[in-house]
């Protein structure tokens, strides 16, 4: 009897050996990247991928950056600038990493062609001027990064994305800081975790930090340096724990923390706690009445933990791009 053997599988990309790709060319093509460039990495690299960079690097892309699932943008040791036009988007993706990188003056984009994440050409549609934005994405971290000065906002956790923590970066400069939720009808996002720790927002930040739409996030030890109209707001039946952040008002106008849109018939239903929050310059925080505060749902794995507000000052001091002097330092 003949035997015939069934062809191998490919293995999945997340058993797939990691891949060090070092970027050498700041120059893009949303269409067909060149080899040595961060498109080509973070978008036709099917595998594991860590990408560092070569030398300090200005880099303009033509179209947003479609980053792959597996892939880490490490920008240590080098001075990276992702800048004056289109920026970052994850778009159906899982397991990114986005590390010391400065994102700024990020600019709205038409419709047009670009490299999806899987490698292949996609139309993309109307993009506003977002710094990163995630879409239908899982299972990300976004760490140590400046950003500022964007023509939208500077990070948006959208369309059912989940389980995403953003530490240790910081936002300066901005009108609208942080979205969590797509809108107010999509309401897959009651499923969306989030954790914001140890990030520095300000000076001259305005709102959304963050604004909630109906699902979770923790946000705990992070350092808020004034505000104009709320530091964190929100809408559709959000539950926040604020835990152990500094909260210093500006020197006059809104001293209130919070923001809340609408009313419900049947009542409050925004689950808004306070836990160990310090509060500067007259600022004041409407927390919901009754009711429990709700707990993040971590695995021993993730689970970290909140230090007393007085030492925030301390932990948010390398917030934003890190310092570092070579690209081997662990820092």
């Amino acid at each position: 009897m003949l035997e015939i053997e069934s062809p191998m599988e490919e293995p999945s990309i997340a058993t797939r050996q990691l891949l060090h790709w070092e970027v050498t060319d700041p120059s893009d093509d949303p269409i067909n990247p060149k080899p040595g460039t961060l498109r080509y990495g973070a978008s036709m690299i099917q595998q594991k991928v860590w990408i560092t960079f070569k030398s300090d690097m200005k880099i303009t892309l033509a179209k947003p950056l479609l980053i792959s699932s597996f892939t880490a943008i490490d920008g240590r040791g080098t001075n990276v600038h992702i800048s004056n036009n289109a920026c970052f988007m994850i778009f159906k993706a899982t397991n990114v990493i986005i590390h010391s990188i400065r994102i700024h003056h990020c600019k709205s984009q038409a419709p047009g062609l670009v490299v999806g994440p899987n490698g292949k050409v996609i139309s993309l549609g109307q993009v506003d001027g977002d710094a990163i934005r995630l879409v239908t994405a899982s299972k990300i971290w976004i760490d140590h990064n400046t950003l500022h000065d964007c023509e939208d906002g500077l990070l948006d956790v959208t369309r059912g994305s989940t389980d995403v923590t953003i530490s240790n970066n910081w936002f300066r400069n901005q009108d609208k800081v942080m979205l969590l939720g797509h809108d107010d009808g999509y309401i897959r996002d009651r499923n969306m975790k989030v954790t914001v720790v140890y990030n520095h927002f300000g000076p001259n930040c305005n709102q959304r930090m963050p604004r909630i739409r109906h699902g979770y996030a923790h946000v705990a030890n992070n350092l808020y340096q004034g505000w104009m109209q709320y530091a964190i707001g929100g809408s559709k039946e959000p539950s926040l724990k604020s835990q152990s952040n500094l909260f210093i008002a500006p020197k006059s106008g809104n001293k209130e923390v919070t923001w809340r849109k609408g009313s419900n018939e049947n009542g409050d239903r925004w689950e808004f706690h306070s836990v160990g929050d310090v509060f500067e310059n007259g600022a004041s925080f409407t927390a919901t009445e009754g009711g429990r505060v709700p707990k993040p749902n971590y695995s021993e794995e993730q689970r970290f933990k909140v230090l007393d507000a007085k030492s925030v000052r301390f932990l948010t001091k390398s917030s934003g791009v890190l310092r570092c002097t070579n690209k081997k330092s662990i820092c």
